[in-house]
């Protein structure tokens, strides 16, 4: 018997994850959102049984054998544990929590329920990353001991005044949102790097000028003038971890530079091979050496939709991860790991030094 999804929270994410469970056939048996007529409009649109009025009732519902909890960051640690004590598998949009803190009280919760939990660290699972990976794992780049990580964007502050720009509500800005992404890809390339310090500055010239913020599109909404924005638009960092590997870390909502000039991807510095690949991208080279001559090694890999390939991967291990207890695509361990470096650069950057993860 396969497993029937519900799905916590009917905004953009959400319909992703609903688009990608029907290509992998898991009905969808619910859906609820803070907002009704957005939860009866997903429930119209994806063919769910029953748009909830509640999480509670959600949860309730015997039918439903794993859950998708895509709500705004401030809701996940609770969210996610009531999913848990409910006896479902869930699927945990990053960023796992507002801090480290609450990652515990999902993992304290997670081993007394014996639960299942699988982390949306979507950038583990496009062709580019897997390929990566699998060059790395057979000793192509021999010892790895920097990585650079990189997303830039010029003018994309989402839904300026809103929860993502809300600290409370967030956790932060681009590091938050878009680093959490490279930075779990970094360490899990790494072989799930252990982080330990971390010297980071973060940065705010943009986004809390409000009405003077220049901007081409909205994403996540239009802008909403009279609301708050105190997070970031822009972090650096480099992360030191155990056994001498270090991650440089560059992530912007916004910048006076053209994004298309950036290079936003992954940088791999190996001892015996090294690379740059975009992560949602079709081709990569590995600069190596060979026969005393230094060589280029261009992977092929086919791929007509790299996000949809990578969404189903991660699909594919969740259904397996539900229905027959395989490993997680990414675990909470990995969660609470990149969690730890987020704080840790907000902490580095408030009090300007470097400090202990």
């Amino acid at each position: 018997m396969g497993m029937n999804l519900g799905i916590i929270g009917a905004g953009a994410i959400g319909n992703v994850h609903a688009d990608t469970a029907t290509r992998a056939g898991i009905p969808i048996a619910g859906v609820w959102d803070v907002n009704p007529a957005k939860g009866a409009a997903f429930s119209k649109k994806h063919g769910t049984a029953r748009a909830c009025a509640s999480v509670k009732e959600l949860l309730a519902m015997k039918e439903v054998d794993a859950v998708v909890v895509a709500v705004p960051n401030i809701d996940h640690a609770q969210v996610a544990c009531e999913a848990l004590e409910a006896g479902k598998t869930v699927f945990l949009e990053k960023p796992m929590a507002l801090n480290v803190a609450e990652c515990d009280k999902i993992i304290s919760v997670l081993e007394r329920t014996k639960g299942r939990l699988q982390m949306g660290f979507v950038s583990r699972s496009t062709p580019a990353s897997r390929n990566v990976k699998h060059f790395i794992d057979a000793g192509t780049f021999g010892n790895i001991y920097h990585m650079k990580c990189s997303l830039y964007r010029r003018r994309g502050v989402p839904g300026l005044g809103g929860w993502f720009t809300t600290k409370a509500m967030s956790g932060g800005g681009p590091l938050i949102d878009l680093g959490v992404h490279v930075i779990d890809l970094s360490l899990f390339l790494a072989g799930n790097a252990t982080p330990q310090r971390v010297s980071g500055v973060t940065y705010a010239n943009f986004g809390r000028r409000m009405k003077d913020y220049v901007y081409t599109n909205m994403w996540a909404g239009p802008p909403k003038f009279e609301g708050v924005c105190d997070v970031e638009d822009h972090a650096t960092a480099l992360v030191r971890c155990a056994g001498g590997l270090t991650i440089e870390v560059n992530v912007t909502w916004a910048m006076n530079v053209d994004d298309k000039q950036m290079a936003n991807g992954i940088t791999v510095f190996g001892d015996k091979g090294g690379c740059f690949f975009p992560i949602f991208g079709k081709q990569f080279t590995i600069a190596t050496e060979a026969g005393g001559k230094v060589a280029d090694l261009t992977p092929e890999f086919a791929s007509s939709n790299v996000e949809h390939d990578a969404w189903d991967e991660q699909y594919r291990m969740f259904k397996a991860l539900a229905e027959h207890g395989t490993p997680a695509h990414a675990d909470a361990a990995a969660g609470r790991r990149v969690q730890s470096v987020l704080d840790g650069i907000y902490r580095s950057s408030a009090e300007g030094r470097e400090v202990e993860i």
